[in-house]
């Protein structure tokens, strides 16, 4: 994998983190996306810093990687090289908070008609829910379980992966890793 960079912003202080809360990301999307992932909204850091999946220990740049999306590791701040892989994100709610846990059923649920806005224009081949609980939710489908659904958005399939949140114990990064690499073989 190599040696982490350096981030190239300044480190927010907890008062800045804080300060975060409610704010949200511009999302990394354009046409003719493979996958646009799709997480249950950003982190206090993540909206601090202005970038997706910010925190130095966030799993999704390496389960990515690891799956075969990027032929290397990216940063947070390469975000935009995501669209060169045909690759995009966005989230169920832009609302910054400190856990996923403290959006309400309807912030999720209401996520839905956005994420079919966006699946209708940018027409991705897959919609990449990150986590079975906010897709359980969102899309009233409480014994829905990981991977593909028998449900579109618009023209896109839709898959389910484990939440790459460290605070998601049950999917170590091997095994996360492995999820992703289970989307990444459709194509």
């Amino acid at each position: 994998m190599g040696a982490q960079q350096s981030e190239p912003f300044r480190r927010p202080t907890p008062q800045e983190v804080a300060a975060a809360a409610g704010r949200g990301l511009p999302d990394v999307i354009g046409p003719g996306l493979r996958v646009l992932f799709c997480g249950f909204n950003p982190g206090l850091y993540s909206a601090a810093v202005g970038l997706p999946f910010a925190r130095r220990g966030s799993r999704f740049w390496p389960a990515l990687h690891g799956a075969g999306f990027t032929d290397r590791q990216l940063h947070p701040w390469e975000h935009d090289e995501l669209l060169r892989h045909g690759l995009g994100i966005t989230s169920l709610s832009n609302r910054a908070t400190a856990r996923a846990d403290e959006l309400t059923s309807a912030e999720l649920v209401a996520g839905v008609t956005g994420l079919a806005v966006k699946a209708e224009r940018y027409r991705p081949e897959w919609v990449a829910v990150l986590g079975v609980t906010a897709y359980r939710i969102a899309f009233a489908q409480p014994r829905a379980g990981l991977g593909p659904q028998s449900q579109r958005l618009g023209p896109a399939r839709v898959w389910v992966l484990p939440n790459p949140s460290g605070l998601n114990a049950h999917f170590p990064l091997p095994a996360l890793t492995a999820e992703f690499a289970r989307l990444r073989q459709e194509f």
